[in-house]
């Protein structure tokens, strides 16, 4: 193993043992809270995630809200997340999530003072917490981990993308296996073992367009993008939750002009990100990735009925 990802995983380690023997403080809300999480940084997606979990909570006729980060946000404290503001304030993915599932999203850097607020104005059954793994402040009564192929091929940060290794899937409740990711040879025995099928949805395309996003794994949207047929003429890849500036616009335009391009496409989450600069990228297809559970009420069952043993 490299030195810096072995001093990395000394310091993951050591504050995982912490946390086990109780040496840090872990704080309870409570409502029961299902967090979903990953091993990795981005690209694993949770987001969608959770927006698929949401509605199959909903039509269940469940009432929860989502606590999350709220990463790149420029305000403080917690917050209820308005669908109609913006990215600045709440987060690209905070946002997403309360305008797909129409459900109360609260952010905070510390996800218990975003419990407490939302147990204060509301009175939900259930939390699901957002990118939580890792989060172990807030104790949660079901851990729900996805995983990627590339997952098992990744190191340890600072070398990989890995924020923790392979064993720590023996704190999950229910292991999620992306498209592509198998089983063989995952400390898994006894968990709950998910699968989910991913696509996106694509609507009147432009032809012909530049295609740009600013997310953890690019090639995969752009691979999407060309499977459903949309063949662009120009790939454009910004950092993760990037936030656009006119300059991009000015970059992204010319372009357009240089291949004679018909239009754009972008994630979702890009089209978010751009504000009211988006008017200025039209046509713009902004394509949505969708997450389909398979054999989801077994999936359902299952985790509420174990969240109910662990709250007798």
């Amino acid at each position: 193993m490299n030195p810096l990802s072995a001093l990395f995983g000394a310091g993951v380690d050591l504050r995982n043992a912490l946390y086990d023997r109780g040496r840090l403080r872990v704080r309870r809300l409570p409502a029961p809270v299902v967090s979903i999480g990953n091993l990795s940084l981005g690209g694993a997606g949770k987001t969608p995630f959770v927006i698929a979990l949401g509605e199959l909570l909903k039509a269940r006729g469940i009432e929860f809200d989502v606590l999350t980060r709220g990463y790149g946000r420029q305000t403080r404290g917690p917050a209820r997340v308005d669908p109609s503001g913006s990215t600045r304030q709440f987060g690209d993915e905070p946002l997403l999530i309360a305008r797909r599932l129409g459900v109360p999203v609260f952010v905070g850097g510390r996800r218990h003072e975003a419990g407490v607020l939302a147990e204060r104005s509301l009175q939900p059954r259930l939390h699901l917490l957002d990118d939580g793994f890792q989060h172990r402040q807030l104790a949660r009564d079901f851990d729900i981990v996805l995983l990627t192929p590339e997952d098992a091929q990744d190191r340890l940060l600072p070398v990989g993308r890995l924020r923790e290794t392979l064993g720590a899937l023996r704190r999950a409740d229910a292991v999620v296996l992306t498209p592509g990711a198998s089983p063989d040879g995952l400390p898994i025995s006894g968990k709950l073992l998910w699968r989910v099928r991913r696509s996106i949805a694509v609507e009147q395309a432009p032809p012909r367009p530049v295609a740009f996003c600013g997310i953890a794994r690019p090639q995969r949207f752009f691979q999407e993008l060309r499977d459903a047929g949309v063949q662009a003429v120009a790939e454009v890849h910004f950092r993760d939750h990037h936030a656009y500036t006119p300059a991009d616009v000015a970059r992204l335009l010319k372009l357009k002009q240089e291949h004679a391009a018909g239009g754009f496409a972008a994630t979702e989450k890009d089209a978010m990100n751009l504000g009211a600069l988006a008017e200025l990228l039209q046509p713009l297809l902004r394509v949505r990735v969708i997450m389909e559970l398979l054999e989801p009420q077994a999936a359902i069952d299952a985790m509420l009925s174990l969240i109910a043993r662990r709250r007798l």
